[in-house]
């Protein structure tokens, strides 16, 4: 049998009306203005007098923070707060650019303006100038070829991880600044 696994199970616990068990509470209205300290029970007449559930906020301090609030209702804007927080929060991508250790100037010139557009976007970039055959014998040339692409991106970038080769390629990491 699967648990369900969707927002309201995974969700605090409040505790609400009779399960509050602090003598003293710090009351606050539905509008979020404070009412002051007062006993549990005189907080708890209140909160059916206004036809409404006495939610404990901040247990953990003296006295424990309660509100006088509609329990579904808060619950709701919780999740609804939630939600468009992992909205807003966007992940950022590791994007590729290759090359050959003896590429031309207007490839070189295309490669970076893609690469400007991925940092653009936010997205690291992950340059790397792969070798093939004896071409290995010449790294010098791959080094000259990622300090070319740094020092034409250093106004919009900086170098997250120093060059390295990895198998047969010469990798530099950039992210922007």
């Amino acid at each position: 049998m699967r648990r369900k696994t969707n927002i309201q199970t995974r969700q605090l616990f409040y505790r609400k009306n009779d399960q509050i068990r602090a003598p003293q509470v710090r009351v606050i209205d539905s509008n979020a203005r404070q009412i002051g300290v007062m006993s549990i029970n005189e907080a708890r007449e209140l909160a059916r007098e206004k036809e409404l559930d006495l939610v404990e906020i901040a247990p953990q301090a003296k006295p424990p923070v309660v509100k006088i609030i509609d329990f579904s209702k808060f619950l709701y804007q919780l999740n609804k707060k939630k939600k468009e927080e992992k909205k807003s929060t966007k992940t950022s991508q590791t994007k590729q650019v290759r090359f050959g250790p003896f590429i031309g100037e207007h490839d070189l010139e295309i490669k970076l303006k893609k690469a400007r557009e991925f940092l653009n976007d936010g997205d690291k970039v992950k340059f790397a100038v792969k070798f093939a055959g004896r071409q290995i014998t010449k790294k010098n040339l791959g080094e000259e070829v990622l300090n070319r692409v740094l020092a034409s991106l250093e106004d919009v970038a900086k170098q997250e991880k120093e060059m390295r080769m990895e198998g047969r390629q010469l990798v530099v990491i950039v992210t922007k600044k």
